[in-house]
């Protein structure tokens, strides 16, 4: 081997057995096909003799086959054209390349018999950044060839950086009025006699992201628990005025609700544990049903929004809250013991409307805790909307750490981490919820 990138090619003499010269590396060989392995085991030069081929006659001569030995390759004469140049190597025998792998898109080469000696055709090595096709007989087009690495429209901003979106979007920090504002004022009941599915926590998302886009908006916590208190941060411990004041002994609302720190155009009605014997103490007050309903008429302000967190029961605080809403959200845990308690909830209801509320009705219906991995969240979520049509929301609510993480720290999840799958979801709860008050207006509370 030489340093200039040439070699001495044994299988090559030339007139009189003697070599012609050095050969170049980079010569192509005429059998040699792009990406063509070469098989190890074959011995190279061939140790068997290669096929002896038919001279090509030519005008005003003709030569004999050659008498070379059986291993080594015929003379060449560097003159003939027929015979190509001295340099051009003898192909490789058959026998050789049956065992080597050729991809279907070459065509294969015609017998070493049947064709005569020419130069050998120059053959372009595919670089490796081109295109290769996937498989045998696969062509690629390299004018509509993408690089894996190129980046689509999902991948060209970071999860951090769409995160840092949703949550400019949630917490809306210019303050403008992104979720249409209803005509006349609507007041939502948030009821489910069964615990533990998610009325506070959705009471309190849903009126924190339609505060956050220009919307004016109350919440009456009537759970003695006072759940509600807590995810606003609104102080609700005994001795400050709460519900309980304006169902019993007639307080005006305006002197009981609180202003949300942190919230434009939220207020909050605590509620302590003195509303635990509220129930008890009504049920010889005259029109004990509707005290709830002339509190919310009587307040002096304009809200487009009253959302009453309701208590998972269905004793005479509920009755209080059917009668003073014009529309019922329940919200229902993708789980089959929710829609066990549902029928009778259902029935309540019409009862309200038939004797107390003919406005009453419900409204919207509201998936939680909604597990996509689980078969039974699917089922549930199927049969929730056959049965219910059009009033199931198409935002389902997910099970995520934050939701549940937020009230420990007096906060909704819209402000605790406004680019959770949680807030998300209730955001698109929220401005689902508006569009629908726009295309149909209800009538304020008389």
């Amino acid at each position: 081997m030489h340093d200039d990138g040439r070699y001495d090619d044994p299988r090559l003499t030339g007139p009189g057995g003697k070599s012609p010269g050095p050969v170049s590396r980079e010569t192509n060989y005429r059998e040699w096909t792009v990406n063509e392995p070469r098989d190890p085991s074959a011995s190279y030069p061939p140790a068997e003799p290669p096929p002896q081929r038919r001279d090509t006659p030519h005008a005003g001569s003709v030569r004999p086959v050659s008498s070379a030995p059986a291993n080594v390759p015929p003379a060449r004469d560097p003159l003939d054209p027929a015979d190509g140049p001295a340099n051009a190597p003898t192909p490789r025998p058959a026998a050789v390349r049956a065992n080597v792998a050729v991809p279907a898109r070459f065509e294969p080469q015609p017998p070493v018999s049947a064709v005569p000696h020419q130069a050998a055709p120059e053959v372009t090595v595919t670089p490796s950044d081109t295109p290769q096709a996937s498989g045998y007989g696969d062509e690629v087009d390299a004018s509509t060839y993408v690089s894996r690495e190129t980046p689509t429209r999902e991948e060209d901003d970071p999860p951090l950086a769409m995160e840092a979106m949703r949550a400019v979007q949630i917490l809306n920090p210019s303050g403008e009025v992104t979720m249409p504002r209803p005509d006349r004022t609507r007041v939502m009941c948030v009821a489910n006699q069964k615990g533990g599915v998610g009325k506070t926590t959705t009471t309190v998302n849903l009126a924190v992201a339609l505060a956050l886009h220009g919307n004016r908006v109350l919440v009456v916590d009537l759970d003695p628990q006072g759940n509600a208190s807590t995810g606003l941060n609104v102080p609700h411990h005994t001795g400050v005025p709460d519900v309980y004041d304006c169902l019993i002994d007639s307080v005006p609302l305006e002197e009981v609700a609180q202003a949300v720190e942190g919230i434009p155009n939220l207020w909050c009605v605590p509620a302590t544990i003195d509303l635990a014997g509220a129930e008890i103490e009504l049920v010889s007050v005259v029109a004990r049903e509707s005290r709830l309903a002339r509190a919310i008429a009587a307040y002096p302000g304009h809200f487009d929004y009253v959302f009453i967190d309701c208590p998972p029961s269905l004793g005479l605080l509920t009755v209080n809250a059917l009668v003073a809403a014009q529309e019922v959200l329940i919200p229902i845990q993708c789980e089959y013991y929710a829609l066990e308690g549902l029928n009778q909830l259902i029935n309540n209801i019409n009862l309200v409307r038939q004797h107390l509320n003919p406005k009453l009705e419900v409204s919207t219906i509201l998936l939680t805790m909604y597990d996509r991995r689980t078969r039974l969240a699917d089922a549930v979520e199927q049969d929730v909307r056959n049965h219910f049509g059009d009033k199931v929301l198409q935002a389902v609510i997910p099970r995520n750490v934050r939701v549940s993480e937020a009230p420990s720290y007096g906060q909704s999840v819209m402000t605790y981490d406004p680019g959770s799958r949680g807030a998300t979801s209730y955001f698109e709860a929220a401005q689902e919820i508006a569009e629908r008050g726009v295309k149909e207006p209800v009538s304020r509370n008389a």
